[in-house]
């Protein structure tokens, strides 16, 4: 899936167009006033390509239900950054309805960041449709995907056991061999939220046993902290024992 056309057809997109999910914080902090769902709702139909654009991106800022069949028709536009908007949209805006076309568009989708914005959105959606695309993403896609995939999967808790540990070897493989020091936070971030749903038992234990590993043998300080940091929210013994020693000896 990915190659040198895509990561060349990617620095164009950046200089186009501004990602909602790295402007999370921003918007949090500046509020601005909310688009007028009306008005945006009507934009969704209209003909010119750059008024769809534009509404679909205002509905990753707000929520209407009436928006959600739009949004979905807008996922299979020629346009990429229509594509990328109905797809924050969608995760704006989660809908069991949403998931199959959110599926179906990230497989064949060319562009990754119309990818991580559906990633993102079917991690909002959590349903157990989910589970295998997330996954697929977490193993094959882009850094960028994969980033977002590895947090997504945490979006999973509310799921049946068999769908969690479905999630948790891939979470427990990129965590342990992933180049990229982010995407191995992520997934140990994530391993701690869905290991607060399993029983004790091997499963467990090996998760237990990958943050571990995390905690003392990653070369990434940032790592080693989200590693830590999520022994400590499972109040797991062997591992607050280990950050007890590690303390002692001035390591952590």
């Amino acid at each position: 899936m990915v190659n040198d056309d895509e990561l060349n057809i990617l620095d164009d997109f950046d200089a186009e167009f501004s990602d909602p999910l790295d402007q999370l914080d921003a918007v949090a902090l500046a509020a601005p006033p909310p688009p007028d769902p009306d008005e945006m709702l009507a934009l969704l139909t209209v003909a010119d390509p750059a008024e769809r654009m534009r509404g679909a991106r205002a509905f990753s800022e707000i929520t209407d239900v009436r928006a959600i069949p739009h949004l979905i028709s807008l996922l299979t536009e020629t346009c990429p950054l229509i594509r990328v908007s109905a797809a924050y949209g969608l995760g704006r805006n989660p809908s069991p309805e949403a998931v199959d076309a959110l599926i179906e568009q990230y497989y064949r989708d060319f562009n990754g960041h119309v990818r991580k914005g559906i990633v993102w959105a079917l991690g909002n959606c959590r349903d157990r449709r989910s589970v295998g695309p997330l996954v697929h993403a977490l193993k094959t896609d882009i850094s960028a995907v994969r980033l977002w995939a590895a947090s997504s999967l945490a979006q999973l808790t509310n799921l049946e056991y068999n769908d969690i540990i479905v999630a948790i070897p891939p979470l427990i493989e990129a965590l342990r061999q992933d180049a990229i020091a982010a995407i191995r936070s992520n997934c140990a971030w994530s391993i701690g939220q869905l290991c607060r749903e399993l029983p004790a038992n091997v499963v467990y234990a090996t998760a237990i046993d990958a943050l571990l590993e995390a905690l003392v043998e990653d070369e990434d300080f940032g790592v080693n902290e989200d590693a830590r940091a999520a022994l400590l929210d499972l109040g797991d013994p062997r591992g607050l024992q280990m950050i007890e020693e590690l303390e002692r000896e001035g390591l952590v």
